[in-house]
């Protein structure tokens, strides 16, 4: 496939995720219909994508997430590897109030994370965990709400990619804590589901620590010429297994040292 073909089927591959997205419908794995796409050809997907809802929906871009950074996650979707996706104003819902799964999402699931509000840019290569500590005004408790426009969650790499690492809605918590002298690894999460105790997880579960997940998107956007910039807000990845949800589902999670997050699904 030559270059002129490629940048074709990037925009048409783009276009559909786009109309997916919109339509709350599915589409078959983009693995399989295009075999050789590479993950730099699902980035270049993913931003199109996006652009189209920047250009065509009016969202503006608030941050990143990295995803797929846990064992468990990991082992759920037989994706082996991180990613990272953009964050949008119309992905971000009030901590506590109700969020419209129902209008927006196609087959979500739940998961919990440390979120990172930054107060100065990073832009690697060569960022290390100093430098995302002296970057973070505060962390917070945080759920995100990942969906796919992938058939049944059949995604590979370079399908959860494309499909923006299967970005969907996230919560973020109103306690700011700062993350000096904060013992990462050792962060301990407990999700609750319903009133019920569902899952619990150490930030060891990405990366061994969220900011060694931090310090790898920062150095990967590099690679794309991309930057993380004061005010943006980043999600780390998830520390707990994905929980599949549906409207009238309400869940709560808290961080030790951190605080506290709760949704109500619609």
């Amino acid at each position: 496939m030559d270059d002129a073909a490629r940048r074709r089927k990037i925009e048409e591959l783009g276009d559909e995720l786009y109309d997916a997205l919109r339509a709350r419908r599915t589409l078959s794995p983009l693995t399989k219909r295009w075999p050789e796409i590479t993950i730099e050809d699902a980035y270049h997907v993913s931003l199109r994508m996006v652009r189209r809802r920047i250009e065509d929906d009016g969202e503006k871009i608030i941050g990143k997430k990295i995803g797929v950074t846990s064992l468990a996650v990991q082992e759920m979707l037989g994706v082996y590897q991180p990613d990272f996706g953009y964050l949008t104003d119309k992905m971000m819902y009030p901590n506590g109030g109700p969020m419209p799964i129902s209008e927006q999402l196609i087959q979500p699931r739940a998961e919990g994370e440390i979120a990172f509000m930054l107060n100065k840019d990073l832009n690697g290569p060569g960022v290390t965990n100093e430098d995302v500590l002296d970057a973070t005004d505060y962390v917070m408790a945080c759920f995100e709400v990942v969906d796919s426009r992938v058939h049944d969650w059949k995604v590979k790499i370079q399908d959860t990619v494309a499909d923006n690492a299967s970005c969907g809605l996230f919560v973020l918590g109103d306690e700011h804590a700062d993350p000096r002298g904060l013992d990462f690894p050792s962060l301990k999460m407990r999700v609750y589901k319903n009133g019920k105790f569902l899952s619990e997880g150490l930030g060891s579960a990405a990366l061994d620590s969220p900011l060694n997940c931090v310090s790898w998107l920062a150095n990967t956007l590099s690679k794309f010429g991309i930057t993380l910039n004061a005010g943006d807000v980043v999600l780390s990845g998830s520390l707990v297994p994905l929980e599949p949800v549906v409207a009238g589902d309400e869940m709560r999670l808290e961080v030790e040292g951190i605080g506290t997050a709760s949704v109500r699904f619609t």
